[in-house]
């Protein structure tokens, strides 16, 4: 029983440092964009998905 109840707690406090994670991400990589060129912008999005999937990465490769 305490086994269970370990490996749920596990994968709830899981869910909940990912989602603490993303939104921590998302906001950082937001960025302001009101005084940035067209070009900027779209360089800051390219910037802001690399930067998110390589936090993907990083927290798969952390699983192993």
């Amino acid at each position: 029983m305490d086994r269970v109840l370990n490996m749920v707690i596990r994968q709830v406090i899981g869910r909940f440092m990912n989602r603490g994670i993303n939104a921590g991400v998302d906001r950082m990589t937001r960025g302001s964009g009101r005084e940035a060129t067209p070009e900027q912008q779209a360089s800051s999005r390219q910037t802001a998905q690399r930067t998110k999937q390589a936090l993907r990465m990083a927290r798969r490769f952390g699983r192993f």
